[in-house]
């Protein structure tokens, strides 16, 4: 080891640009920052969505239709995710916590069974609503169905 060849530790300097600390520093003057416009003033911060004074991409878009703030969204389940999940578990009832537990569901979801597939067990199932033809696939099959 030489005093020529001392070095600081890897990542303990930093790099850092020295601005506004005179001309001959050779980053006095504008601080980088260049002439005029708003980017050299003090205080700025872009807008969201901007571009420069063109039209931004939000306003260009063309927008149709009406969105329902009093929607309400149902999680689909049909019978032949209900017919796998109790070949599965061997349930003899399900209910929101057996969906939730299987993550077929979120705890907070509205469940809505639909009837595409087919279901053989036996089950009783419990819901927020039911389509028509999986209260009659569900009844054929010797079960019942409790809307909650």
């Amino acid at each position: 080891m030489k005093l020529n060849t001392l070095k600081p530790a890897e990542g303990s300097v930093k790099n850092k640009k020295r601005i506004g600390r005179g001309q001959g520093s050779g980053r006095g003057g504008t601080s980088t920052r260049g002439h005029k416009g708003a980017k050299s003033r003090s205080g700025y911060s872009r807008k969201e969505g901007f571009e420069g004074g063109q039209m931004p991409l939000q306003r260009r878009v063309p927008k149709f239709g009406f969105t329902n703030p009093n929607r309400v969204e149902y999680k689909a389940i049909n019978l032949d995710t209900l017919q796998g999940l109790v070949d599965k578990t061997k349930a003899k009832a399900i209910d929101n916590t057996v969906l939730v537990e299987n993550g077929l569901a979120g705890k907070n979801d509205l469940i809505k069974i639909l009837g595409r597939g087919e279901l053989t067990a036996k089950v009783d199932v419990t819901a927020h609503k039911f389509s028509a033809t999986a209260v009659a696939a569900i009844e054929k099959a010797g079960g019942t169905v409790t809307t909650l």
